[in-house]
């Protein structure tokens, strides 16, 4: 589900590179989480980082955030809701709650900005990563994750015009998932550093 570039003088070296730099990658994330959060959490932290970043290298590469690694995200999210403390039945409606929160205003700004210019400014997908944000987080993280995320964006579309001095255009397309999904990650983790010093409990 991630691709990586084929050039036309090492194909093979250039794929097994990439793939071995994904792998490291993944490792650090994952040996991270479980040092932050050890127990089921940190376990389920680390299923998220290794799917933010696999969605993050796949919109990078095709501009498409795959159904599949959002569902599997947003599961693992209603999971984590029975593994917390005092935990119950009821505990797997609040991430339903939080994703449909963050997600709908972006569902409804997608459709608005379509009627209004004729074209998609936001992709559905960036919405569906949307509401693994909104249930994995809590509603204050979640809305801090996708704006450093947009922030991100713009900042790197702005200093890769200025590398490349091209102008800046309104209608350039960004992969805004690879921007969000290692935000999802980070998000993620402050909480988790927060919980453990005592700043707050999820709800």
């Amino acid at each position: 589900m991630v691709y990586f570039n084929r050039n036309s003088t090492g194909g093979k070296p250039e794929v097994i590179q990439s793939t071995l730099a994904f792998a490291v990658v993944v490792f650090v994330l994952v040996v991270t989480s479980l040092m932050i959060a050890p127990g089921a959490d940190g376990l389920l932290g680390a299923y998220l980082a290794a799917l933010m970043l696999g969605i993050a290298c796949n919109d990078a590469r095709h501009y498409l955030i795959p159904n599949e690694l959002t569902a599997a995200a947003f599961g693992i999210a209603l999971l984590r809701g029975l593994t917390l403390p005092n935990a119950s039945a009821t505990s797997i409606l609040w991430p339903v709650f939080r994703a449909s929160a963050v997600s709908l205003p972006l569902f409804f700004l997608l459709l608005f900005y379509r009627h209004w210019r004729g074209r998609d400014g936001l992709g559905l997908g960036d919405v569906k990563l949307a509401a693994v944000a909104g249930a994995w987080l809590e509603l204050p993280t979640a809305a801090a994750v996708i704006e450093l995320a947009a922030l991100s964006a713009i900042a790197a579309y702005i200093a890769n015009a200025l590398v490349r001095r091209r102008s800046l255009r309104g209608t350039a397309f960004l992969p805004f998932g690879l921007f969000m999904a290692p935000a999802i990650w980070v998000g993620w983790l402050s909480e988790q550093l927060l919980l453990r010093w005592g700043y707050f409990w999820p709800g």
